[in-house]
């Protein structure tokens, strides 16, 4: 069979990080290829190169034989690359209305006149959503888009792709917004393109999509291809893959914490619109590792535990007791915190000194009548910064020009200092040195052992076994595992994740 697109050599760099390191890849018509890897592979800057998003890479595309310069989106859309992002924002156009997101490629291009009315638009934004068979109203059509829910918006873009009869379609995550009836759709309308001719790229992080829907998998593992398979899939060789080797045996830890108390019971809650409800008991004294690949619901799991998001359905009760948190604030009057995923967004604030971010949550604590007391603030920045072994010159430096590590180590310090119930920490280890790493484990252990609940969700199976006391494996917002690790084993924690229902 002949390829479609072919990639030689491709590399991609930002700065000092290679990111992509030599890939080459073939991609034949009338075939699904999908592309497995965990979060930093690579997998976003690989369909960006192929998009036209990045044009500086190096090695070369080939297309019909011929060696082409991919530089811009709109190149890759003349040769018949159309992709759809898994950031629905970076596709739609805020202030504008669904019937003219949907033909906002051809109003730019000049191929529909910019000054038509809204009215004289509708036809032709009715041909491209016919595509999908979107009957959608004209009420909906002349809304703006961002009234238009998120998988509708998943669905819009799919079907602006398709228009144009692409020869190849890139999907990342492009089912993350969609109910199982919009997701089969999807899967129908890629089987039509696929017998077709379409040669199709498909990025999940969902085994059971990828098992359904692919003809061909590939493993992405920093910045190359690990793992190249063909139907039926080797789900425990592709995860060992992913994963890699393991860095340890964990069982050479001594000093498993073993709790005795429910503290935190989760009964009947369901992550996400796909999923299952089950039940699930948070022990005191000990670190429960709660382990997926991206999109598995451990984020799900951490905001409803902090009143961020309600789950889908269940309830809580906490000590016994009912337990409803509707936003944060009620989290950490119960003494139920939380280590956000992304610290940029939601933690750090530029401006912001070691001392006024350690102290934020608890300002009570260092304020009288309603007033800040600087002394007392800069004590406990102070004690922050020597209890984590924060690299900083004191509490007055500005938490934005520590290092990644000490960033982190602030974020964390600030709930740790004090004994909580219930801590839940969400990717605590993501963008830290392998230094800062191991003293945050050991801090969070140490706060285990004097009494806490600790949660520490994370994609990386190895941060998981070296913190983790009890691991509990998600997939697909599904519970597959619940053992303490001395009771289990990497290769059954990887067996589970691989179960494809």
């Amino acid at each position: 069979m002949t390829t479609a697109i072919e990639m030689r050599d491709i590399t991609m760099s930002f700065g000092a990080n290679e990111v992509l390191k030599g890939i080459n890849l073939e991609l034949e018509p009338g075939k699904v290829t999908a592309i497995l890897g965990a979060n930093g592979a690579g997998k976003s800057t690989l369909i960006k190169v192929l998009s036209g998003v990045y044009n500086d890479y190096g090695g070369t595309v080939i297309i019909d034989g011929v060696a082409v310069d991919i530089d811009h989106p709109t190149t890759a859309r003349s040769y018949g690359i159309e992709a759809v992002h898994q950031k629905i924002a970076d596709g739609v156009v805020p202030g504008l209305s669904v019937a003219e997101n949907f033909l906002f490629e051809a109003i730019v291009n000049n191929d529909v006149p910019r000054a038509s009315s809204l009215r004289g638009l509708m036809p032709k934004a009715r041909d491209v959503a016919s595509v999908l068979d979107l009957d959608w109203s004209d009420e909906v059509l002349r809304s703006d888009i961002y009234e238009l829910p998120i998988a509708d918006q998943q669905l819009l873009l799919l079907a602006r792709a398709l228009v144009h009869e692409p020869r190849l379609l890139i999907l990342d995550e492009p089912t993350s917004a969609l109910s199982e009836t919009e997701a089969d759709r999807l899967f129908e309308v890629i089987r039509r393109l696929r017998d077709d001719g379409v040669a199709v790229l498909y990025v999940s992080h969902r085994l059971a999509e990828i098992d359904a829907i692919a003809d061909r998998l590939l493993v992405l593992r920093d910045g190359v291809f690990v793992n190249d398979q063909s139907r039926p899939f080797d789900w425990p060789q592709a995860l060992h893959s992913m994963l890699g080797v393991a860095e340890a045996d964990p069982h050479d830890r001594t000093g498993e914490l073993h709790g005795t108390d429910n503290v935190l019971c989760l009964e009947g809650i369901q992550l996400l619109p796909r999923s299952s409800p089950f039940d699930l008991s948070i022990r005191d004294s000990e670190v429960t590792g709660v382990f997926g690949l991206l999109g598995s619901g451990g984020s799900e799991l951490a905001r409803g535990i902090f009143g961020v998001d309600a789950f889908k359905e269940g309830t809580m009760k906490l000590a016994g007791e009912p337990y409803k948190p509707k936003e944060p604030a009620d989290a950490i009057a119960r003494d139920v915190y939380m280590v956000p995923e992304d610290r940029a967004a939601t933690t750090i604030i530029k401006e912001w000194t070691i001392s006024m971010t350690s102290t934020f949550p608890f300002l009570r604590d260092v304020s009288r009548f309603a007033v800040l007391n600087p002394m007392a603030e800069a004590k406990v920045g102070r004690s922050v910064v020597e209890e984590f072994g924060v690299v900083a010159q004191g509490p007055n430096d500005p938490v934005v020009s520590l290092s990644g590590g000490n960033q982190q180590k602030v974020v964390v310090g600030r709930w740790l200092r004090k004994q909580p119930t219930v801590m839940v920490l969400n990717e605590p280890f993501q963008g830290v040195d392998v230094g800062a790493r191991h003293d945050l484990a050991e801090k969070t252990r140490e706060v285990a052992a004097a009494g806490s609940a600790v949660i520490v969700m994370s994609t990386d199976l190895e941060e998981i076994m070296q913190v983790s006391d009890r691991v509990i494996v998600l997939a697909d917002g599904n519970l597959r595992h619940d053992a303490y690790l001395s009771e289990t084993s990497r290769e059954e924690i990887l067996e589970r994740l691989s179960e494809v229902e």
